[in-house]
């Protein structure tokens, strides 16, 4: 009993992952392919990057000022002081910057997203656009991968910014470090290496959250408990993807990279 149950459930993996990635493939052509839903990608575009800028900003200036603090108090036990600049740009332009800016974007927008769609769904709104000839997957998926593509880095790029000022504030008013050198610390890490890995992964994650949070959105079943258990796996999934994501980028761009680890 035990053997077939674990049977089902390994079926049911594989045919929802094949739904996700039939999903993901025909949203993907809907960028590329007529027709354009103009109208509606400006729309998500608006919700996902003016929506999110305060809470982006918010977080990220204290992500920097809780990083610079620390690595600070830790430094000036072997007075390296003076290297707290270099290490907290490294760490915010490669690292924490995309990943804590994803972290929120799927809290906040991949959230809306899958509730969004998923009322849709369970109101027969995605059947009445198939009645009407209008392809559900052109016209409520693309639109939303677009605005991620589009507007997760440019709040990743903002969230950075915020993060290396909070940072500055930490050095100079608690530290007491100058900040002429702190700002120079930061332009020698500005390299191409550091911003090529910095501005990758938020494609990456984007595309991926945005993918997750329609699909979750639009497999809902079951009312208002189904809308909940799809909205929390829409969230769950997509951080344990960013992280996961993370991990696996981080690794190959060091390897193409030329970093020695």
């Amino acid at each position: 009993m035990r053997g077939r149950v674990h049977t089902i459930g390994l079926r049911e993996l594989i045919f929802n992952l094949q739904d996700f990635y039939l999903l993901s493939y025909r949203a993907s052509l809907g960028i590329i392919r007529r027709p354009f839903y103009i109208k509606d990608t400006i729309e998500q575009m608006d919700y996902a990057g003016a929506g999110s800028f305060f809470i982006v900003v918010l977080i990220s200036l204290f992500v920097g000022m809780a990083l610079s603090l620390q690595i600070s108090a830790e430094l000036s036990t072997l007075g390296l002081k003076m290297y707290t600049g270099k290490i907290v740009g490294i760490s915010i332009i490669r690292e924490l910057g995309p990943v804590v800016v994803a972290v929120v974007y799927a809290g906040r927008v991949g959230s809306g997203i899958a509730s969004e769609l998923g009322s849709m769904v369970l109101g027969h709104q995605v059947d009445t656009l198939r009645v009407f000839g209008v392809d559900p997957t052109r016209k409520l998926v693309t639109p939303r991968i677009v605005s991620a593509l589009l507007m997760l880095p440019v709040l990743t790029i903002i969230g950075d910014a915020v993060s290396l000022l909070g940072g500055y504030y930490i050095a100079v008013n608690v530290a007491h470090q100058s900040g002429t050198f702190y700002w120079s610390s930061i332009r020698e890490v500005l390299d191409f290496e550091n911003v090529f890995s910095g501005i990758l992964k938020p494609f990456v994650f984007g595309y991926l959250i945005a993918n997750i949070c329609c699909f979750m959105g639009l497999s809902t079943q079951g009312g208002a408990v189904g809308m909940r258990r799809s909205t929390t796996r829409a969230v769950v999934y997509s951080m344990i993807v960013i992280v996961i994501t993370d991990f696996v980028l981080t690794r190959a761009l060091l390897y193409i990279l030329g970093f020695s680890v």
